[in-house]
């Protein structure tokens, strides 16, 4: 069973602690980690799991950091791919919960919440990942449209989703300032999935290409020229997010190796009872408890109103390193089971690499920090 002493911290209230307790009993009834087959079915399955269960509405409209926070926690936990149908909800209409029109709300956020349609986020580009301003995607104003060219790569739920928040140069002004954002449905002319692309982990992920791709203006997330602010509210939410599901694969991982260290025979004794063993075991969990800390601060913080961008980059690059580390001593220690196929800590293995690279790598988070540090010695 995972340790739920961090639900004693203050920086959660009761009723995030009635929300975890039931979400734990909930994922460890319907989602334990398994394999995926087909990974664009068996998501699309899990979204409307999550929808029907009403999980989803914690992750889209009115934002709760620490609730989102704790449910990919515990989904990372129970299942990799649950996390990501959760997370990948919250994250592509993340935009139109924060500075979507009263319309744009009504038609998408609630059928995102009930797990009706799969929402996606569509920023990075071939050539523009960290770096948004090198962005190429155009989106050429005619009349009452938009009409979009170029491609989006790297897209999450790219394939299945219902419609894409996608972001494109419309030229206001130099740099980042001249992006806008756009509600893109699937089925708008012009709009094409140029490539399945198959990762470490199964997750569904295309590259999109547009193609004269009209799209109403009336479905303009915020004013001209303010996509890229839209994108960064969106993502200081989520990158928090993303170290809480960090963190939930390495306490999965801590259990693991707890009770394969407590059970596995050698030379006459149980590996636990090696102090190698048990110096191993106590790195892991300082790391996984030092890295909560991190996450929950960042997740109260911006619920009291702050804005987090150095504590979020604080606490993705620690539990996202953290996590890698932990995860490869579980597997080191399981020896050659740790490796094989189908052992939850091989599965862990893959899942936690992806997370030290999007939304923002390890590097990135890095030079968000230093900056931030600078800024505020200057002020």
């Amino acid at each position: 069973m995972p340790d739920h002493a961090y639900l004693e911290w203050p920086f959660l209230e009761d009723r995030h602690r009635t929300f975890a307790a039931q979400l734990e009993d909930w994922a460890a009834a319907h989602v334990a980690h398994a394999h995926a087959g087909d990974v664009a079915a068996d998501c699309r399955r899990l979204v409307r799991l999550l929808g029907d269960a009403g999980w989803l509405r914690h992750a889209v409209g009115s934002i709760d950091t620490r609730a989102i926070c704790l449910a990919r926690q515990i989904l990372a936990y129970h299942n990799g791919l649950a996390d990501f149908a959760f997370a990948m909800q919250g994250l592509g209409s993340g935009a139109i919960s924060l500075q979507g029109t009263p319309e744009q709300k009504d038609r998408y956020v609630p059928r995102v919440a009930r797990g009706e349609a799969i929402a996606a986020f569509a920023l990075s580009e071939p050539e523009a990942g960290s770096d948004v301003g090198a962005l190429q995607c155009a989106g050429r104003i005619e009349g009452d449209h938009a009409v979009l060219d170029g491609e989006k790569t790297w897209i999450s739920n790219g394939g299945i989703a219902d419609f894409y928040v996608v972001f494109c140069r419309t030229g206001e002004a130099p740099g980042t300032r001249g992006i806008s954002a756009f509600i893109v449905d699937a089925d708008t002319p012009g709009l094409e999935i140029a490539e399945r692309i198959e990762v470490i982990a199964p997750h569904p992920l295309a590259r999109l290409r547009f193609r004269g791709c009209r799209v109403p203006l009336a479905q303009r997330i915020g004013a001209p020229g303010e996509g890229f602010k839209v994108a960064m509210r969106t993502l200081d939410v989520f990158r928090t997010s993303v170290a809480a599901a960090a963190l939930g694969f390495a306490r999965r991982a801590l259990h693991e190796a707890l009770a394969h260290a407590t059970q596995r025979r050698m030379f006459g004794q149980a590996l636990a009872d090696f102090q190698l063993t048990q110096a191993k075991l106590a790195q892991m969990a300082t790391t996984v408890e030092s890295s909560a800390l991190l996450v929950y601060r960042a997740a109260w913080l911006r619920d009291r109103g702050r804005t987090v961008t150095k504590e979020a980059a604080m606490a993705k690059l620690a539990a996202t390193e953290g996590a890698q580390q932990v995860i490869d001593a579980a597997v080191q220690m399981h020896g050659g089971l740790g490796v094989r196929r189908g052992q939850v800590v091989e599965s862990l293995y893959r899942e936690i690499r992806a997370l030290r690279i999007y939304e923002g790598a390890t590097e990135v988070q890095q030079l968000i920090i230093g900056r931030e540090l600078l800024k505020e010695m200057r002020t």
